[in-house]
């Protein structure tokens, strides 16, 4: 009985370390889903300083007119931009998060913008590319969106 208890407290921190959250979602995904979160919220307010803190210096976003945006300025300057030209609500939902070594990760989803005076939504792909900043910050490193052929999709 004593070895059960001791072969249970040693495999604790273990756990822990894998511990997943609501719907099987670890702490990092968790936190690779709330840098995407706060940047849309930080498009939908069209702050520069919030865009600013949450990308990586050396960040670059591929637009889908081909525009590459290399560097966190010209990101968080095109963004901006885009944001003025694109009015509308914008919505990323993230549908899969994928850690393809320690501290990165790439984020897809389903981008929408809803515009008021379009009959239809734009509808896109995106990816991100995070990456853990320090000891539990995370920070996107790049973005890469997709207009698909199939506006359905």
């Amino acid at each position: 009985m004593r070895f059960l208890i001791i072969l249970a407290l040693c495999s604790l921190p273990s756990q822990l370390a894998f511990a997943q959250g609501p719907a099987g979602i670890t702490a990092d995904e968790a936190a690779v889903r709330a840098v995407v979160a706060r940047y849309v919220d930080a498009r939908e307010k069209r702050d520069p300083k919030l865009l600013e803190a949450l990308f990586t210096e050396d960040a670059d976003q591929m637009v889908t007119t081909g525009e590459w945006r290399k560097g966190r300025e010209n990101v968080v300057r095109g963004g901006l931009a885009s944001s003025q030209a694109n009015p509308g609500a914008r919505q990323i939902a993230i549908e899969v998060v994928r850690f393809v070594a320690p501290g990165v990760a790439i984020a897809d989803g389903r981008y929408e913008i809803t515009d008021q005076g379009a009959a239809a939504p734009r509808r896109m792909r995106t990816t991100f590319v995070v990456v853990r900043a320090g000891a539990s910050a995370w920070r996107i490193a790049a973005i890469r969106n997709m207009a698909p052929t199939d506006a359905t999709r």
